[in-house]
């Protein structure tokens, strides 16, 4: 997928991922902002720092060193025009320092799905002016790209549009097999959207049922895996493991390669957990002893998490507001941060007064983050009053889930 293109989904995409979670590797360069806050080039080309300079993208290149020309054609500078005019909008600045709300993101994805229905207009305009230019055939895979992405973000009226565009594209016999993989896969995706409006399960049924197509259509592309993995992880999250554990073996038997082997073998690590004793235990921060497996009889939260993580520090309040109604009713909540400033910890567990234990991952002791491939957080997980794991997705209706493990005999 060319920049600009990429640029527009990103403007909604990203967004969301910023009220969601974010990685838990490493702490973010500047200690002091939200983690996954965009910085104001997030979504944006390399772009010249004189205001009024044409942005320089993957495409401009490509059509300044064509043919070598001394001088731009009127198609070029229009050309040039046309990139500057389509760049998608930064993030608000106060982005930087507060996390959005959801209805804020909501709000940006509306405006920017109308913008992007717009570029792509002005891509049309430019191939149907010059359609013998250099960048003509290219300005037709951006309108496409372009359309999609308003249509992800909300903007309904250029549907008819899409569907127009994806099937004129794929009745093409010399269309390239990577980019008709990449239009079916879309079209999923929208799919997969319309049913999650129904019911998560729905949802995840079409997903498999499209996925499957895909792997009959493209047997030999890698990609299929990584979709398989992702329905794969819709299924635990789903609490369906073993239609989870069916499927990763499937991927595994198959002898991935790189990512996708690493993303297989993480599932595989937590389906191998769910469901079993887990074993968890650390000195806390204030020196005494914590064991998950001494904690029977209770209901136990262990929360993955960072001072760093903007996500997390979101979570926070309806934690401790779980832990505040629950407690007396033996619940329990157990830190794992992957905060590396230890100062910065205890600042905050001063400061947001956490009564629960706390434990710096892998200062001194084991990386459970890792041992128990932990990917992102804030990640959530609850132990049953037997000392068993239930649940690797607690996050949502916390305290519901509590009390329904807490009412278990």
């Amino acid at each position: 997928m060319k920049t600009t293109q990429l640029n527009w989904i990103l403007a909604g995409t990203f967004a969301v991922a910023v009220v969601t979670g974010c990685g838990p590797a490493k702490k973010p360069a500047s200690a002091d902002k939200p983690a996954e806050a965009p910085t104001k080039t997030a979504n944006a080309s390399s772009v010249s720092s004189t205001p009024d300079a044409a942005p320089i993208t993957d495409l401009d290149t490509d059509l300044l060193k064509g043919a070598g020309k001394k001088e731009l054609t009127e198609g070029d500078r229009a050309w040039q025009t046309l990139q500057k005019s389509i760049e998608p909008p930064s993030f608000p600045d106060s982005w930087q320092e507060k996390q959005p709300s959801k209805e804020e993101v909501a709000a940006f994805e509306t405006k920017n799905g109308v913008l992007a229905g717009e570029a792509a207009q002005r891509v049309k305009e430019f191939y149907t002016k010059y359609p013998q230019h250099e960048m003509a055939e290219q300005a037709k895979t951006m309108e496409m790209g372009l359309v999609n992405a308003a249509v992800r973000l909300g903007n309904t009226n250029q549907q008819t549009r899409l569907h127009e565009l994806e099937e004129a594209r794929l009745k093409d016999p010399k269309l390239p097999e990577e980019e008709r993989f990449a239009l079916r896969a879309q079209q999923l995706q929208r799919r997969v959207d319309t049913t999650e409006k129904q019911s998560r399960t729905a949802s995840l049924a079409e997903m498999d049922t499209g996925v499957r197509e895909l792997q009959k259509e493209f047997p030999k592309r890698e990609e299929v895996s990584s979709l398989l993995l992702a329905v794969a992880q819709g299924r635990l999250e789903n609490n369906e493991t073993d239609k989870a554990r069916g499927i990763v073996e499937e991927v595994l038997k198959s002898k991935p390669a790189g990512e996708v082997k690493d993303e297989a073998e993480a599932l595989q690590k937590k389906l191998e957990i769910i469901g079993k004793p887990l074993v968890l235990h650390y000195k806390a921060l204030d020196g005494h002893e914590v064991d998950v497996q001494k904690m029977q009889n209770k209901v136990v939260l262990v929360d993955f998490w960072a001072t760093w993580c903007g996500p997390c520090m979101a979570e926070l309040p309806k934690v401790k507001a779980a832990y505040k109604k629950l407690h007396d009713k033996g619940f329990e909540i157990v830190g794992v941060s992957l905060d590396e400033d230890k100062k910065a910890l205890e600042k905050v567990i001063k400061s947001e007064e956490i009564p629960w234990a706390q434990y710096m991952d892998g200062e001194g002791g084991p990386k459970y983050a890792e041992q128990f491939a932990v990917t992102s957080i804030p990640t959530m997980w609850l132990v049953d009053k037997k000392g068993v794991l239930r649940d690797l997705f607690a996050r949502e209706n916390l305290a519901e889930k509590v009390e329904k493990l807490l009412a278990e005999p």
